[in-house]
Order: structure tokens, then C-alpha cells, then sequence
């Protein structure tokens, strides 16, 4: 699998991240994957080329961090984990230090490669606040807990708000794929300034491109593209990306991945899945390159789906 090279870290960056919100209970996915599935989830995804995996304490209250570290067993050390903190915290050095202490133990690691802000809210509202969040972030980067840190989550108008210390974090982490380019705006001008990379997650729009239609778990339930009037109008989309998928003989989530792989600025793109069927599939994405021709395609299917968006 292709990867790519992070300012700060030592290890390479496989193209596809494993993402793991589903190999924990949580309200978004449900509790639908167990131990057994999480162990064997993660270690597929080992076995096909991915060097980098996505979590964070929120998800399942902790528990993806402890499977995730149990599954990774002797290997936890040679890949990059990244998680993140939930903003809730209070805006002290001190309380940032023990939610990541408790990542690290959830994990059984002494450090983290990658530690991120996970939303920024109305928290992080003022230029004092954002002031301070960074401040706290670069004390725990230069404690070397966290090898280094970055963002998930941040609009335009919160990385603003960073003024000079933005170009101190290593990625921001956005919802980017064919249904979803709401961040093409300033929000990308701004990281791609600052040399700040983007982390994609929800490439495949929570699976809808990989040709999950049925809006079956809360996430989905809850994602403007599985609602109508704007799920018809995805149907175009899909249908674009399938015909794709056929042409080239790959599966249609892959499709959907290596259009995003294909941008300006992004390094990686997380996947998730409790499946090993399906990581199998998608990790073939690491190695996809899509023409130009396909690409064309692709963008113009997307640009005509959000001539329908607010």
C-alpha cells in the first residue's frame, strides 16, 4: 500500500487509515461488534498494508482504545495510533494531561503518534480560548507524550481563530468524499498555508458509495445525505461510482476512496468496518489510481449533487 510522509513523525502514513469507531459499542454504529470481530477487524487491516489507525476516547467511552491496543498486541509499537480528545475537558494543561494519560493506558503505549482536538464546538469560540487550547496541545507535543498533535473538526473560522499556532498542528481531520465538499472552501486554503496535511474520515459518506443505501444504524439515520430530498440525488452519484467500479473491476467503496485520495492536500483517508470481508476490499485502495477520465466523471456527478445542497 502507497504511503506518505507526516512532519513530526517517523513512521510511514499508510494512504488508508483504519478507522475505528465501529469496533467498539457506540450510539452512532450500535453494539454490534464484539471483541472477537474487533481483534480480527484490526488485525486484517494489519495484514493488508495499513500502517495507521483512528480512534479516540470517545468512542465506546474508551473501549475502541483498549481493544484497539489489545488487538494490536507486540505490533502497537511499529504502526501510528492516532486518537483524540473530547473538548469537553476543562482548558487546563493539567486535565488534558490525565485524558491522555488515560488514552495511553487504554492503549498500553508510553506515547501517542498523533493526538487530536476531537470537535471544536462553541469551546474554542474566541481568539483566548484557541490561544490557550494551543498552548496546551504544544505543552504535551513538547512533553513527548504526543509525538505530534492536530485538529478534527475545524471550519474556516476555527483555524482563523489559531492565527500563527495553526501552522503547529499536522492535520486536520474533515468528513470529505463526492457527496460531501462543504471544506473546499477557505478551510483548505488555510490548512494547505499553514502545511497542515487533511486526514479524510467518512470517505465513502458512512458507506452510501460503497452502495449502503438502507439508513440502518443512527449515523447513517442521522446524515443529511441518507435524508431526503438529498438521498434521491445521491442515487446519481452512486450510479456514476458503480459504473466506475464495473469499468475497472474494483469494488465501488474503492472508487469512492481514490477519488478523495486523489485531491490536493489529502494524506490519508480512514475506513472503518467490523468486516474482514470488506477491509480486505478497501485496503485494495491504497494501491488504486484512477484516471483522469474517471476522475472528470466523478467530480462532475459530485458537482451536480451539490447544485442541490443548501
Amino acid at each position: 500500500m502507497r504511503s506518505v510522509a507526516c512532519k513530526g513523525l517517523d513512521k510511514p502514513w499508510s494512504v488508508i487509515t483504519f478507522g475505528c469507531w465501529q469496533i467498539a459499542p457506540s450510539g452512532g454504529w450500535g453494539d454490534y461488534c464484539t471483541p472477537q470481530e474487533a481483534d480480527a477487524s484490526v488485525k486484517t487491516a494489519l495484514d493488508g498494508g495499513i500502517t495507521a489507525f483512528d480512534t479516540a476516547e470517545g468512542y465506546g467511552e474508551g473501549e475502541s482504545e483498549r481493544r484497539l491496543g489489545k488487538a494490536l498486541g507486540s505490533r502497537k509499537n511499529d504502526v501510528l495510533i492516532i486518537s483524540k480528545i473530547w473538548p469537553d475537558a476543562a482548558l487546563t494543561l493539567a486535565t488534558y494531561q490525565e485524558r491522555l494519560e488515560g488514552t495511553l493506558r487504554a492503549l498500553a503505549r508510553d506515547t501517542i503518534d498523533l493526538y487530536l482536538v476531537h470537535w471544536p464546538g462553541s469551546y474554542f469560540n474566541t481568539p483566548d480560548k484557541s490561544k490557550k487550547l494551543a498552548d496546551i496541545m504544544l505543552a504535551l507535543r513538547d512533553s513527548g507524550k504526543a509525538k505530534t498533535v492536530g485538529l478534527s473538526n475545524f471550519e474556516a473560522e476555527d483555524l482563523s481563530r489559531l492565527g500563527g499556532d495553526l501552522s503547529q498542528f499536522v492535520v486536520n481531520q474533515i468528513p470529505y468524499n463526492l457527496l460531501e465538499r462543504e471544506y473546499e472552501d477557505q478551510a483548505l486554503t488555510l490548512c494547505q498555508n499553514a502545511g497542515v496535511g487533511i486526514m479524510v474520515y467518512s470517505p465513502s459518506a458512512r458507506g452510501l458509495l460503497g452502495g449502503r443505501t438502507q439508513a440502518d444504524v443512527p449515523t447513517r439515520r442521522e446524515y443529511e445525505v441518507y435524508q431526503e430530498p438529498l438521498f434521491s440525488h445521491s442515487q446519481e452519484v452512486l450510479k456514476t461510482v458503480q459504473e466506475i467500479a464495473g469499468e475497472i473491476n474494483e469494488p465501488p467503496i474503492n472508487v469512492a476512496v481514490a477519488w478523495v485520495l486523489a485531491q490536493p492536500n489529502i494524506l490519508t483517508a480512514a475506513v472503518g468496518s467490523r468486516k474482514p470481508e470488506q477491509i480486505q476490499q478497501f485496503c485494495r485502495a491504497g494501491n488504486l489510481t484512477l484516471s483522469p477520465e474517471h476522475l472528470s466523471r466523478l467530480t462532475a456527478a459530485s458537482d451536480a449533487f451539490h447544485t442541490h445542497k443548501s
